[in-house]
């Protein structure tokens, strides 16, 4: 029988899977679905700047106020929200449902990571286990089910553009400028957008999956912090206690010394899904293959994420971050040689199954080390994550129109470089001098209070 905690962590995968399966699919096809002045790209980057926003201040007022589980199905709307926006794209619906996503952005994610800590803690403590093990095996869990979404978004996007009767064909002299040749620059590379029917079909099937994850987090998962919630709204602190509690965390230099790391997450997801969707894929095969090469990435990335997360207990965080830096490392010196052509259809695929690889360690880590660093500050922490890691999407996605895929390239070795120098720093501390979990009595008292709960009802109910 499957334990409270582990069931609450399955609806909160499951809800995300739904509502990743829409905007995943459609982030993947931003940048050549409405290339026009660079329209989609410029959505996302409003996005993130968005993020960057909503996760100074939003996050611990939100779950605060609301728990996280209205948080999460309050801030789901807003992804819903841009789907709508892409049902007839121009520059007013798509940016102003951008901003609306953004807001939201960020204290969605950080009440998922909140949840599935205090999940995590609770199940730990109720069976004498180590809270960081336990944390690692949920975050594991979520991404292995939330990482396929990006499967079955691209597997809808594939099969529906598919019946597009005007596929166009690849000219030679297109493939030329293709891979790190290609400069945005100077416009050199065209693409043709699917019929608008078959957009309208793909998007509708988006909201209608965006709107099922609302519903199975609002029926199924159990509020778990509403007494915290409660306590707050009744004995709230400061305003600007709670309002400032994200930029408060920036005084520990290990968050500090962490941003690096979080950005690089933004700019290598924004690389996959903005640059070599449109400048390898798009180029050299057509919009219609862009979901089938990110089902390679949405599958190994979900594996992974289930591997990673139980391989953790066994190998320790830094040598599962140095596969995935040498597996970056490899790609990126690859991908600035290679000129995609059709003749390769193979290769098309390998390098989004690395990637998904090494992204699987960055975003199931990533988030585990945040939980175990700032246990008594999760709501700032993820917060923070959030911020930084936006920052990452911002910065590839606004220079994405303006300078060449090889400088772009360069870019995301650089800031890999560095990640992989500061890193190492945090972890050689904690190592030493490591982070106290969560006062023991806090879950303890927890679970207590529930198993009393429980014999309550049972002695109420023979009476």
């Amino acid at each position: 029988m499957i334990d409270r905690n582990l069931k609450n962590v399955l609806v909160v995968s499951f809800g995300f899977l739904s509502l990743f399966t829409a905007y995943g699919g459609l982030q993947s096809l931003q940048s050549s679905l409405n290339a026009e002045d660079g329209m989609g790209v410029a959505s996302l980057s409003v996005i993130y700047a968005s993020i960057i926003v909503s996760s100074m201040f939003l996050p611990p007022i939100m779950i605060k106020n609301l728990g996280c589980k209205w948080t999460i199905v309050v801030t789901m709307a807003c992804y819903v929200s841009y789907s709508f926006g892409n049902l007839s794209p121009g520059w007013a619906s798509l940016l102003t449902t951008s901003v609306i996503l953004g807001l939201g952005g960020s204290p969605l994610w950080s009440a998922k990571c909140t949840y599935l800590t205090i999940s995590g803690n609770l199940q730990a403590s109720a069976e004498g286990k180590i809270g960081s093990d336990v944390i690692n095996q949920y975050f594991g869990i979520f991404f292995l089910i939330f990482q396929s979404s990006a499967v079955w978004g691209n597997l809808m996007s594939s099969l529906i553009f598919g019946q597009d009767a005007d596929i166009t064909f690849i000219p030679d002299e297109q493939l030329q400028y293709c891979g790190a040749a290609s400069c945005d620059v100077t416009p050199n590379v065209t693409t043709s957008r699917p019929e608008q029917k078959l957009v309208q079909i793909l998007v509708g099937c988006y909201i209608g999956v965006g709107l099922l994850a609302m519903l199975i987090v609002a029926v199924f998962l159990d509020n778990i912090d509403r007494e915290q919630a409660s306590q707050f709204r009744g004995n709230p602190e400061p305003f600007w206690h709670t309002f400032l509690a994200t930029f408060r965390l920036l005084g520990d230099w290990r968050l500090v010394t962490l941003i690096p790391l979080t950005m690089y997450s933004g700019f290598e997801q924004s690389f996959l899904s903005g640059e070599y969707t449109k400048n390898y894929v798009t180029c050299a095969l057509g919009i219609h293959m862009v979901g089938y090469v990110m089902i390679c990435f949405g599958a190994t990335n979900s594996l992974c994420s289930f591997v990673f997360g139980r391989l953790a207990r066994y190998t320790g965080r830094y040598l599962l971050f140095l596969l995935a830096a040498l597996t970056n490392l490899s790609c990126i010196i690859a991908l600035l040689y290679w000129r995609p052509h059709p003749d390769q259809l193979a290769v098309f695929f390998v390098f989004p199954a690395l990637w998904g690889m090494a992204d699987a360690v960055w975003q199931t880590q990533t988030n585990a080390l945040y939980g175990v660093l700032f246990p008594r500050a999760k709501e700032a922490a993820f917060a923070n994550y959030r911020m930084w890691e936006s920052l990452g999407f911002v910065i590839a996605f606004a220079y994405s129109t303006f300078i060449c895929l090889e400088t772009k390239l360069y870019i995301l070795l650089a800031v890999l470089l560095l990640t992989c120098v500061t890193y190492p720093i945090v972890e050689y501390r904690e190592y030493k001098n490591p982070t106290p979990p969560i006062e023991e009595g806090a879950y303890t008292q927890h679970r207590e209070t529930v198993q009393t709960d429980k014999k309550n009802i049972i002695a109420e109910s023979r009476l």
